[in-house]
């Protein structure tokens, strides 16, 4: 039966809102009235209750398909806080967990099924989606389908197939980036019937994007930190960096956590639950970090790397503001930054011989015979393979990547660690050792110099790139931290494999990635693309930075918002003459000694505006550069 209740009731009861945020209620009233619809709300705009509310209207159960395992299991843990009846099916299941799951989607009075792209394929999955009494389909994240996606899924593409299995049932797709290419394609692909588009506009008022030159990044971020005081996320590269960066943090009275992939579950909910009751300030944390977490109040969003994509950055940056307060979304970059955007996202890109060749080599690793393999499943070590026949790991890795996503194979990531290490002894104690078994100091000394936090916390090292610097063999290093163990030199948690592949076609060398060639070719051009718009992006400082983001939305404005760091500086109208003893009172400081940014500010009594802009024209003017150690000296 319907609900006897009202879609504003139902807000109030389960959510505690007496009214929707613009445009909810308009999608919720299309969606009761069975009307398929594309939905494209900016991070924040509350997704979310745009299915949930008019599932819980209309009598039956709501299937979301999302490709986000992470952002299925919140949002599912989620409703059943609320009391709302909920399922997940996600990996890990058996068949007879899978089977009793769908029952109680047909008799058990559930009111919503989460399931993955993969998991709509099985033929139990559907055959049973048949018999449920199907209110809406939401397809969450739907700029997966689209080829022209930031993170196009080529499995995506098939959830059609539920089109097919309920033609009568209304359709929502959501999505909080997608341009005009990217959202055609969603409703040619989904078959969507005469869908209404509603889109709220990607301009958020509240926010204020930055870009800032800085050589010493951390400094700079401490300043950001200082004036604005409310809670932040602060993303960074790395695992390690995230560690460095809280650490620094904390040092300077900010209170500070790090948040990463490789963080046991128990300690990442004691993390989160901290910053969310802002018991910690700010949360330092890789990309990942923020997906489905719903913090109002955050003040201040701040980059210290380049994102890979515009369409991450918006939504990433996204999450500052959503109370409408000011809020600054900032990138902090230094002269380093393009080229290792570009090393880490060009230049290890796959192409279609290199993938040619990787399979060919992993169907050889596991002495698979042509036109077999179909459906067999193997545990890798990823190092040993890469070793065994000299392939780049990171371009290993993202056409391995490749070949999951375009359905090759599966790659599973069983863990992401691969050997953790840490000294549990002095360096006194170390070298003591070290004079007792001389055969280990070669090994240890690289381990040393490679893994400077080696002695602080468990740090994950690369056994082949240590044996490869040590000139010996991974095994021998293997064997040097094992007894090192033994010895209670250090603590050891080594794993054989790190990752599964199940091949998903027989064998058929070139021609199994000629039927993905063009595919590949595309994807390539597409990330080239992303990273030289990221990049014109964070360049352009002669254009407003929201027109910016705006225009790459497809939006048209010509209103400059006031608040970026572009329309700052034109605001500023720093006078000529001041500008030029500026840049006197620079030479004069760096005719003695090389400096970096943050102590030519503690030497010269000027604004901070002033001799920022003093060193950016020097600098063009090459009347001075900035050297190895990122300090500026004169030409």
């Amino acid at each position: 039966m319907a609900s006897t209740k009202s879609p504003h009731e139902i807000l109030k009861e389960y959510w505690g809102y007496s009214s929707f945020r613009h445009p909810q209620e308009e999608i919720i009233k299309h969606a009761i009235a069975k009307k398929d619809t594309l939905v494209l709300l900016p991070t924040g705009g509350g997704k979310s209750i745009c299915f949930q509310v008019p599932a819980l209207v209309n009598d039956g159960i709501c299937i979301v398909i999302s490709p986000l395992i992470a952002l299925i299991k919140d949002q599912v843990n989620t409703l059943k806080s609320k009391g709302i009846k909920a399922i997940a099916l996600t990996s890990g299941l058996k068949f007879s967990e899978v089977d009793a799951l769908l029952d109680n989607c047909i008799y058990g009075n559930y009111k919503f099924l989460y399931l993955s792209p993969e998991r709509l394929q099985q033929d139990l999955v559907q055959e049973r989606i048949k018999g449920m009494n199907v209110n809406l389909i939401a397809i969450d994240e739907a700029h997966c389908i689209s080829q022209w996606g930031n993170d196009f899924r080529p499995a995506y593409r098939n959830t059609a197939v539920i089109k097919e299995l309920l033609p009568e049932v209304p359709m929502m797709a959501l999505t909080a980036s997608a341009t005009k290419l990217v959202a055609q394609d969603i409703i040619e692909n989904l078959h969507l019937q005469s869908p209404i588009t509603i889109k709220k506009s990607f301009k958020r008022d509240n926010i204020s994007y930055r870009v800032y030159h800085s050589e010493d990044k951390i400094y700079k971020l401490e300043q950001l930190l200082k004036e604005n005081k409310g809670p932040a996320i602060v993303y960074a590269g790395t695992r390690r960096a995230t560690v460095d960066t809280s650490e620094i943090l904390n040092k300077v009275g900010i209170s500070a956590a790090f948040f990463h992939g490789g963080i046991p579950n128990a300690e990442k909910n004691k993390k989160l639950d901290a910053w969310l009751n802002d018991e910690v300030r700010v949360m330092v944390a890789t990309n990942a970090f923020g997906m489905g977490i719903d913090k109002a109040n955050v003040e201040t969003i701040a980059h210290l790397n380049f994102p890979d994509s515009l369409e991450s950055y918006y939504q990433e940056a996204g999450r500052a503001g959503r109370n409408g307060d000011k809020a600054y979304a900032v990138i902090i970059k230094n002269k380093s930054d393009e080229s290792w955007l570009k090393n880490l996202y060009i230049k290890t890109l796959p192409s279609v011989d290199f993938v040619k060749l990787l399979y060919k080599k992993l169907s050889n690793y596991f002495q698979i015979p042509y036109g077999e393999g179909f459906n067999l499943t193997f545990s890798i070590n990823f190092n040993l393979f890469c070793h065994t026949y000299n392939l780049n790991p990171r371009l290993a890795y993202n056409g391995l990547k490749m070949l999951d996503r375009h359905s090759v194979i599966t790659l599973v990531e069983t863990h992401l660690k691969k050997t953790s290490i840490q000294f549990i002894i002095t360096n006194q104690q170390l070298f003591s050792y070290l004079d007792q078994n001389p055969s280990a100091e070669n090994i240890v000394q690289h381990i040393i110099r490679s893994y400077g936090g080696v002695f602080d916390l468990p740090t994950n090292i690369n056994t082949v790139t240590i044996a490869k610097k040590a000139g010996t063999f991974e095994q021998k290093v293997i064997h040097v931290l094992e007894q090192l163990e033994k010895d209670n030199m250090i603590t050891l948690d080594a794993m054989d494999t790190d990752a599964t592949i199940t091949f998903l076609v027989p064998r058929e060398d070139d021609q199994t990635i000629n039927v993905i060639s063009k595919l590949i070719v595309q994807q390539n051009e597409l990330k080239t693309k992303q990273i030289t718009d990221v990049l014109n992006y964070i360049d352009n400082d002669k254009v407003c930075k929201s027109i910016q983001i705006l225009s790459y939305f497809d939006e048209k404005t010509k209103e400059p918002c006031g608040i970026c760091s572009v329309c700052l500086k034109k605001k500023s109208k720093i006078s000529s003459d001041v500008l030029s003893i500026a840049k006197d009172e620079v030479l004069k400081c760096l005719r003695k000694s090389p400096l970096s940014s943050k102590e030519l500010l503690e030497n010269i009594t000027f604004k901070e505006v002033y001799i920022l802009e003093a060193l950016k024209e020097l600098v063009e003017e090459e009347e001075i550069k900035i050297n190895d150690v990122n300090k500026y000296e004169i030409q």
